[in-house]
């Protein structure tokens, strides 16, 4: 069980399953963690349910102060749209300083054919084929147009488009990036955002065939939280996390994985377990991650498979020196130093 402690900087694992995938029996929801400082809080992805969640963790949307989109994965990202459409009820405030939403641009080039396809596939549309965040949202919104324009002109509700702002991430230009040829270069962590209580930082890791796909690191006066995104073990991600009060780093079991697609041969059970093993950390790794960075405490999140399996992870206790934690749910965790 992780802390109930009411500490003013602390995390509440909104929903802790990893996959775009409604899993069967599970108690737990889709990916999204909310970062909270004192009277406020910042969200990081909007996996699904995530607004039915701050309700019941407790939170009022109208503190939301910014939202931090690790990649653009569907299991990352879905509830984004709820946010924009139910936002516009509880955000009305924020017509002149909108919420910003930060996330990876639009990666410039589709990845390459898996190998493994006997038919090269045709990318869904191919006039925009990799739109960024801040495109996204816009799309997002304009599919809704008909509802929107309702609330708009009938009831002189304000636009999504007024009460949140989506950016792009710019990646420095000397980590010379490129979504194929060098998705993850070694890279020291970088300002993305900076407000009266917190300082945000990005790192890229490593999550293909996505790119960019980022780690965040948050900063306050009584402590840090570093929140990993999807990724394989991955070097930059020590360095975000160096000294930080708390990592909370995607898992996955392998062994649960293996299972899954044992005896199946057909080109897409077999390209999906390749994606699995060359793009998520195992159990040994994640807490790899936790003592290579010095911190004082782990916390598993983004469990694959996403039912209750505690015994899967336990194990990490042993080789973590640390707090080792496998958060539920609207778990708290604090921070601090």
């Amino acid at each position: 069980m992780t802390s109930t402690s009411t500490a003013p900087h602390h995390v509440i694992t909104l929903g802790t399953a990893g996959g775009p995938r409604f899993w069967r029996g599970a108690s737990r929801t889709g990916i999204a963690t909310a970062v909270v400082v004192d009277d406020g809080f910042y969200l990081v992805d909007c996996g699904h349910g995530v607004g039915r969640q701050i309700e019941r963790a407790g939170l009022a949307l109208g503190d939301l102060k910014g939202v931090f989109i690790t990649h653009l994965h569907s299991d990352h990202t879905v509830d984004l749209n709820t946010l924009g459409l139910f936002g516009l009820y509880e955000l009305q405030h924020r017509l002149d300083d909108p919420v910003p939403i930060y996330g990876p641009g639009d990666r410039g080039v589709l990845p390459p054919v898996s190998a493994l396809a006997q038919t090269p596939p045709q990318p869904v549309a191919p006039h925009s084929p990799t739109p960024g965040t801040a495109e996204m949202f816009l799309k997002l919104m304009e599919a809704h147009a008909t509802d929107l324009n309702d609330r708009v002109i009938d009831s002189l509700r304000p636009s999504p488009l007024d009460l949140f702002d989506a950016r792009d991430i710019e990646i420095p230009s000397h980590a010379q990036f490129h979504a194929n040829d060098n998705p993850v270069p070694t890279i020291e962590p970088f300002e993305v955002f900076r407000d009266d209580q917190v300082v945000v930082s990005a790192t890229l890791v490593q999550h293909p065939p996505i790119a960019p796909a980022f780690a965040f690191r948050f900063d306050t006066d009584l402590g840090s939280v570093c929140i990993s995104g999807d990724t394989t073990y991955t070097p930059n991600m020590v360095r975000l996390s160096q000294g930080a009060g708390l990592v909370l780093h995607e898992a996955l079991d392998f062994e649960f994985i293996e299972k899954m697609y044992e005896g199946k041969a057909d080109e897409t059970s077999r390209a999906s377990l390749e994606h699995h093993h060359k793009s998520h950390t195992s159990l040994r790794d994640a807490v790899r991650v936790g003592e290579e960075a010095g911190a004082r405490r782990l916390a598993l999140h983004h469990l694959v498979p996403g039912v209750d399996q505690t015994a899967a992870w336990d194990a990490g206790r042993e080789h973590f020196s640390g707090e080792f934690l496998v958060p539920d749910d609207l778990d708290v965790i604090p921070f601090t130093h």
